[in-house]
């Protein structure tokens, strides 16, 4: 039992580097966008980031699934935390379209809009650690 909740832990740190990461990361591979005209390192890195946290990402769901199930019985605070990681997922995939874009050159975000939307992946993380420690249901 601990082993899951280990590497649960484990993934889902992972998977959050990513998700404050990338969004982040975009802006820099923008800038550099401007600067070379063509697809650099920054971008590399981003995309690597991004592939390698999915995989995390979903073991990281499917571990805490198993989680929910068996160890605390689908109690009511949990659902709330599937739901509000649900969001944070759906915000993962908006991010991984902004990703393949950006492979293409296309660059609609402005740097403000990122850096609010990588503000929102904190607070929707926030809210998921606070159900977790404080149980309220």
């Amino acid at each position: 039992m601990d082993w899951v909740k280990i590497i649960h832990l484990l993934c889902v740190m992972g998977w959050m580097t990513s998700v404050f990461a990338v969004p982040r990361a975009l802006i820099y591979w923008k800038r550099e966008w401007a600067q070379l005209g063509e697809f650099g390192p920054t971008g590399d890195l981003t995309v690597r980031l991004y592939r390698f946290s999915a995989g995390l990402a979903v073991i990281g769901v499917i571990t805490g699934l198993w989680l929910g199930w068996q160890v605390w019985g689908w109690a009511p605070w949990v659902h709330v935390k599937l739901a509000l990681v649900s969001l944070l997922a759906a915000h993962y995939v908006w991010t991984g379209v902004l990703v393949v874009r950006a492979r293409r050159g296309v660059f609609r975000e402005s740097e403000v809009f990122l850096r609010v939307f990588n503000e929102i992946s904190v607070i929707g993380t926030l809210a998921i650690l606070w159900v977790v420690v404080v149980k309220p249901f």
